[in-house]
């Protein structure tokens, strides 16, 4: 089976490096969880006024308000089919931030066969629904690029305007030299400029996972 990044790249997943397309790989037929440990050299927010806002995301694990430096940082990947019969890859990320507490930031992803590219689901619950455009760049690392928002509750539903959207740009690959990952995170707005971000590096560990065996605290609570 393919992964969901394979069937939205095509023939461009080659271009990859072998380390990047282990990564990007993995599917629910596949029976392995990675997961990465590491440190974030940097975490940044953006302007004050900006807090409140990543506060409230916080409260659904979408961002949060928190900066610092050498944050210690894990990952958790599992792919699986949830209950649409979807093929979902869970981005289950921790900043250990000097509140000295985990700062959860999750996702799950899917491949979208009406919309033919990815859809990042932000949170707990699903409200942000965002659309992905995957390039692989010179060096076989890969970019991940936000395009249109959609937020759900309950029966509400709504285009979010792109003025009003946090825009990401996210890039993952593979260090020769070091031997190890690294990430680099942007969330910007057209007008205010940049929101919140990550970068740093981190090793991934593969785990063998039992067929359905996803732990709940990964999954979101609503889909």
């Amino acid at each position: 089976m393919s992964s969901i990044y394979q069937r939205a790249l095509g023939p461009d997943f080659e271009r990859l490096h072998p380390r990047i397309q282990r990564r990007f790989g993995m599917s629910s037929a596949d029976g392995i969880a990675q997961i990465g440990r590491g440190v974030m050299e940097e975490v940044w927010g953006g302007p004050l006024w900006t807090v409140p806002f990543l506060a409230l995301g916080a409260w659904r694990r979408i961002m949060f308000p928190s900066r610092g430096r050498d944050v210690p940082f894990t990952i958790r990947n599992y792919a699986y089919r949830d209950a649409f019969g979807r093929e979902t890859v869970t981005w289950a990320r921790r900043f250990w931030t000097r509140e000295r507490r985990a700062r959860p930031f999750d996702a799950t992803m899917i491949y979208s066969e009406r919309r033919a590219r990815i859809v990042d689901y932000l949170g707990t619950h699903q409200h942000l629904a965002v659309d992905i455009d995957l390039e692989v760049d010179p060096g076989g690392g890969l970019r991940l690029r936000s395009g249109e928002q959609r937020f759900y509750e309950g029966p509400v539903a709504f285009r979010l305007p792109m003025g009003a959207s946090g825009i990401a740009d996210v890039h993952e690959y593979w260090d020769e030299p070091e031997q190890r990952f690294r990430i680099s995170v942007s969330v910007s707005n057209p007008r205010f400029g940049r929101l919140f971000g990550y970068r740093g590096w981190f090793e991934v560990e593969e785990r063998p996972v039992a067929d359905g065996m996803v732990p709940d605290e990964v999954r979101p609570r609503r889909e």
